[in-house]
């Protein structure tokens, strides 16, 4: 089944080169139990909502069961999978699932177990075979491979292979809360997690996230497991000071502008920023800080006024001073080439600031703990979501845009003294070139005699005999080489 699952999911890739394909895998083990059972179980419309929003039109898709592999029962097992169509994609996602139940181990009385690494690395390394992709894995958290009671071993396991795999760039998970009652067992939440697998599926997966369609069917905010060494901070500028002709701002997509008026010429800015934690679920219990900018490719430290990091809770933030060198003598002037070929828009210079934490303790937060419990009483779980032992420093980056914006005067003015030096020329030229006439008196007997500007004429007497020469340019006329004694003049 999994050989026929990835032979239509390339195929399906190829259709659009440009697609990260995605794999669903919905969990069906026997502690799945009371969420196939109960009535009222969410379950199914959550899949059919979310698979139904996250993936366009093109992508490849693959859809699965999963719970632990035996002789006769393979696991994962597949339900569809198809290059989408946005018109069908929502019903054939809930027609592939409208039939599926808990599994039983193939002599059909006990209820499947369940294995979560064996499932994401089939997804990973069998379905995707360690391309680009987005594997999406429901889940309620019991990770009991052979029926072993030892869940908290088994989720050590599985949070190895995040944390530790070198094929898993991104991993996001969404507790829920759901409670189902059914024969045998009793939940309060389910987990949704979504692993992103190379860069282009890290990139993807954080397309998902900022444009809101992961938020249209789950309201909760992602865990983060995975990058934890990485963007754990953003930088908000609030106000510049020390800086006239100097402005930040944030767009919405995180890219901090700095507008610099053409004449600014101070060497640093005093910038007041609010620093803010964006590692959900945790708290940043201390770190100690340094940043950089980086423009027209020279790198510069930035003087903070203060280093250390200490309790900063996710989503909480602290303000920050800090004088920043500014790029003013990388900056074109306003006669310069650049400048004129900018005027009446901006000369943008890309660079970026860096933010670095060193010395990083990090932390669950105490209400994450708290809402993990409610969701999964007795489940060790949270305490496996304690940041590998060798993770002790992150950077962020914030992406900067230095503008210019250079007014049309100095351009006018260039192509007025270009114009007015092109009728020079054009009139030098037309005067150089013009035809005239000069009057030479030779042995009492006028002569007129055709000539222009640069030219030099002979002029002879009457035997025939060359007596001088007659010389012309732009300001008039004159006899050179005179024969002593010639009667010769200029003039009539």
């Amino acid at each position: 089944m999994l050989r026929l699952l990835l032979c239509v999911l390339f195929l399906c890739g190829a259709a659009r080169a440009f697609a990260i394909p995605q794999v669903v895998l919905v969990q069906n083990s026997g502690w799945m139990e009371p969420f196939y059972t109960d009535p009222n179980s969410a379950l199914k419309p959550l899949v059919t909502e979310l698979v139904s929003n996250v993936v366009q039109g093109g992508d490849a898709l693959v859809l699965a069961s999963f719970n632990q592999s035996l002789p006769g029962a393979p696991s994962p097992h597949g339900l569809l999978s198809e290059q989408v169509d946005a018109a069908t994609v929502h019903a054939h996602v809930q027609k592939a699932l409208a039939g599926l139940d808990t599994a039983r181990k193939p002599n059909g009385a006990a209820l499947a177990d369940t294995d979560l690494g064996e499932a994401v690395n089939a997804a990973v390394n069998g379905v995707l075979r360690g391309k680009p992709g987005i594997v999406w894995l429901v889940t309620n958290n019991r990770n009991s491979p052979n029926n072993d009671q030892a869940t908290a071993a088994r989720n050590r396991e599985f949070y190895e292979l995040i944390h530790r795999g070198a094929a898993i760039d991104e991993a996001l998970a969404f507790p829920l809360r759901m409670p189902v009652a059914g024969a045998h067992y009793r939940a309060n939440g389910l987990m949704v997690y979504a692993f992103a697998v190379g860069r282009e599926g890290a990139r993807a997966l954080d397309g998902l996230i900022a444009g809101g369609r992961v938020r249209r069917v789950i309201t909760e905010p992602p865990a983060r497991l995975k990058p934890l060494d990485r963007d754990t901070v953003r930088l908000v500028p609030r106000r510049v000071e020390n800086a006239p002709g100097v402005e930040f701002s944030m767009d919405r997509s995180g890219l901090l502008h700095a507008d610099v008026a053409p004449d600014a010429r101070a060497p640093s800015a005093t910038i007041r920023w609010h620093l803010e934690n964006t590692i959900y679920p945790y708290t940043i219990l201390d770190a100690t800080l340094s940043a950089s900018s980086t423009l027209a490719g020279e790198t510069r430290p930035i003087a903070l006024q203060g280093t250390a990091v200490r309790q900063l809770a996710p989503g909480r933030a602290e303000p920050l001073a800090s004088n920043m060198p500014l790029p003013v003598a990388q900056l074109p002037g306003k006669w310069s080439l650049a400048a004129l070929k900018s005027a009446g828009s901006a000369y943008v210079l890309p660079g970026r600031i860096d933010v670095h934490l060193q010395g990083q303790h990090l932390a669950l937060s105490q209400a994450f703990r708290e809402r993990m419990a409610a969701l999964f009483p007795g489940d060790p779980l949270p305490d496996i979501f304690t940041p590998p032992s060798e993770i002790r420093a992150s950077t962020a980056s914030l992406p900067l845009e230095v503008s210019v914006h250079y007014g049309a005067g100095p351009l006018v003015l260039l192509i007025g003294a270009l114009a007015a030096l092109l009728a020079a020329g054009v009139g030098a030229a037309w005067a150089y070139a013009r035809p005239r006439q000069a009057w030479v008196t030779v042995e009492d007997e006028p002569r007129s005699v055709r000539t222009r500007a640069g030219a030099t004429q002979p002029i002879y007497d009457k035997a025939g005999q060359q007596v001088a020469r007659l010389k012309t340019t732009l300001f008039g006329h004159q006899l050179i080489d005179l024969r002593e004694g010639a009667q010769v003049r200029l003039g009539r």
